[in-house]
């Protein structure tokens, strides 16, 4: 069983917590505190962005993350090592990388689907590589028992739900409104009733991520989700505090997260 696979087992029908952060944001030096900083507040799941240079999906609050990361030349095989220094101490929580393809293509599937492994990752979200795109690289994840994670829109046509159902290993993220990161109003009902239809071809954990920003909207998006994926709001504390308090920052906005959803 897959870490990720564990950790849903383990929650026992409990709701799944996964913050996001971009690695090397706002120094690489801090990524590692950070991540367990994610850890001590009650994260089940971290996805870990890999910095890029054109994130199309990302909005305003993750591009100047990944901005702020590539001044410091945050690259895939740094964000690799950050995992192997935060497995020195945690053994346990899932990691998955989120990010785009063109890194991944750069490195080689085979290449980096190896050193993801041996550095502790657990999962890969490629924003960009739909399921028709994606055989190659999920053959090379799963022969390397890493889990493919992949999207699923509000948009996206039961067809290619079924397609994702083939591939698809971990969790699903469902992308809770159009358009990028960190924008946009929630419909909590409209988001119930599309996860209801989506268990009908999935048969894996659903997590929910886009538009979530405080405890009340987590705990309404708990209640239909198998896991509630929070990103732009962490990044903007990391942004707003300082390198001495940005641990302590996020750690009491993510306890106040999991409280609001267990």
């Amino acid at each position: 069983m897959s870490r990720i696979a564990n950790c849903f087992a383990e929650l026992a029908g409990k709701k799944a917590l996964i913050p996001f952060i971009t690695a090397g944001d706002p120094h690489p030096g801090l990524t590692v505190s950070l991540m367990h900083g994610l850890v001590d507040g009650g994260a089940d799941i971290i996805e870990l962005g890999v910095p890029f240079s054109d994130p199309m999906a990302d909005g305003p609050v993750i591009q100047r993350a990944s901005e702020r990361a590539l001044k410091h030349k945050v690259g895939l095989r740094h964000v690799l090592e950050m995992v192997a220094e935060f497995r020195r101490d945690n053994a346990t929580t899932p990691v998955v990388l989120m990010g785009y393809l063109n890194p991944l293509c750069a490195m080689g599937y085979t290449e980096f689907a190896s050193r993801a492994k041996a550095a502790g990752v657990d999962g890969v979200l490629t924003v960009d590589c739909p399921p028709e795109e994606a055989v190659e690289l999920e053959s090379a994840l799963d022969a390397h028992g890493l889990d493919t994670v992949f999207l699923v829109a509000p948009t996206t046509p039961p067809s290619r739900v079924a397609e994702i159902a083939k591939l698809a290993r971990g969790y699903v993220y469902y992308v809770s409104l159009k358009g990028v990161t960190g924008a946009g109003h929630l419909d909590i009902e409209d988001v119930a009733r599309k996860i209801a239809a989506l268990r009908q071809q999935l048969p894996l954990p659903i997590g929910v991520g886009f538009g979530i920003r405080d405890a009340a909207t987590a705990k309404a998006i708990a209640a239909a989700a198998d896991a509630v994926v929070v990103g732009s709001r962490l990044v903007q504390e990391i942004e707003a505090a300082t390198p001495e308090t940005a641990r302590e920052q996020l750690t009491r906005l993510v306890a106040e997260l999991k409280a609001a959803i267990r």
